[in-house]
C-alpha cells in the first residue's frame, strides 16, 4: 500500500478485556508514518460497526479495518461484501476465531503491519437465513449459550464457562432432516456447526480442516458427549483432532438445509441470533478481500 491510501478503523472499545486510549496513539502514528490518511470511528450499539463500515464503502476508502471481536469483524464484512475495498483485522475480542485461523497476531503494533501487507484473498463468507457469516455459526447447545449469555449479566470467559457447565446436561439432541447439497438424511444432533473457518475461537477448532478460500464449507455434526468423554473430546478439540472422535461426522458443502420439528438456538459468528425450526446455509465464495500477514503461506 503506498502514499495518499485511506484506511478506516472501525474500533468497539468494548470487545475483549478494555480499551486503552494509547490504542489510538499507535493506530495514528503507524498510518502517518506509512503517509496514509486514517480516520478512526467507534461503535456505540449493535448494528453500528455495519454502518461505520458502509461508509468506508461509500467515501471509497481503500481499506476498512475491522478492530474488535468476531462479532464487530461479522459486521464490518457485511459491508465489505462484495465491494471495492479491501477488509483487514486488529483481534480485540475474547475469541478471536477468524484471526487466529488466518495466523492474524493479536498483538496491536504486530497487527497493524498485515495493513501494508500486499498479501491479500478472496475469502469466502455464508448467508445464514440470509445473514452473513463469515466464521463458524451453529444451531443446538452452542446456540443455546449464546442466546444465554446475550441476555445475561455476568461477562467473561468464566461466566461462559459457568453457563456451559449449569446447561450441558439440560439442552438435549435433537433429530432433523439434513439436506446436504441436495442429498437429504435424518440427522440427531445435540451441535450442529457451519464452519467457513476452522475454529469457533480460541483455538477450539470444530473443522480443523477448514479452509476460507475453498469455495465450501464444513458441516460438523456433534451428538451429545458423556461426561466420561469429555475431557478426551476437550483435547481433540483444542488440539485440531475433532475428526478422530466418534461423536463428532465432518462434511463439506455448498448449501444446507436443516429443518427441525421444534425451535432450536443458533447463533452466528458467536452471537445469539434466536430460535428457528429451518437454518438454510449457503456458500459464497470469493465474497471479500482479506488481508492477512505476508508469512501466511499455503491453505487459509
Amino acid at each position: 500500500m503506498g502514499e495518499n491510501k485511506k484506511v478506516f478503523f472501525v474500533i468497539n472499545k468494548f470487545s475483549g478485556t478494555g480499551y486503552s486510549p494509547q490504542v489510538e496513539g499507535l493506530i495514528t502514528d503507524f498510518c502517518a508514518a506509512q503517509g496514509w490518511h486514517a480516520t478512526l470511528e467507534f461503535t456505540k450499539r449493535r448494528g453500528h460497526a455495519v454502518e461505520l463500515a458502509q461508509r468506508a464503502v461509500a467515501e471509497a476508502f481503500d481499506v476498512v479495518v475491522a478492530m474488535g471481536g468476531d462479532g464487530t469483524v461479522n459486521e464490518v464484512a457485511q459491508a465489505a461484501l462484495h465491494q471495492n475495498i479491501s477488509m483487514a483485522i486488529l483481534p480485540k475480542g475474547s475469541g478471536n476465531g477468524l484471526a487466529r485461523h488466518l495466523g492474524i497476531p493479536l498483538s496491536l503494533k504486530k497487527a497493524l503491519t498485515i495493513l501494508a501487507s500486499r498479501n491479500t484473498i478472496q475469502m469466502d463468507a455464508l448467508s445464514v437465513n440470509n445473514r452473513i457469516s463469515v466464521n463458524v455459526s451453529g444451531i443446538g447447545f452452542d446456540g443455546h449459550i449464546a442466546n444465554l449469555f446475550d441476555r445475561g449479566s455476568s461477562r467473561g470467559f468464566i461466566g461462559y464457562a459457568r453457563l456451559v457447565l449449569r446447561e450441558y446436561f439440560r439442552y438435549p439432541e435433537a433429530k432433523a432432516v439434513l439436506t446436504i447439497d441436495g442429498k437429504q438424511s435424518e440427522s440427531t444432533s445435540w451441535v450442529m456447526a457451519f464452519a467457513n473457518s476452522s475454529q469457533f475461537g480460541n483455538n477450539a477448532r470444530i473443522a480443523p480442516r477448514a479452509s476460507v478460500c475453498d469455495g465450501v464449507m464444513d458441516v460438523g455434526v456433534v451428538r451429545q458427549i458423556s461426561l466420561a468423554r469429555l475431557p478426551r473430546v476437550a483435547w481433540q478439540l483444542f488440539t485440531g483432532r475433532l475428526e478422530k472422535c466418534s461423536e463428532v461426522t465432518i462434511r463439506q458443502a455448498r448449501e444446507v438445509c436443516v429443518l427441525f420439528e421444534h425451535p432450536r438456538a443458533f447463533h452466528i459468528d458467536g452471537e445469539a441470533s434466536g430460535t428457528t425450526t429451518e437454518l438454510v446455509v449457503k456458500m459464497l465464495p470469493g465474497a471479500m478481500r482479506l488481508l492477512i500477514p505476508e508469512t501466511k503461506k499455503g491453505k487459509h
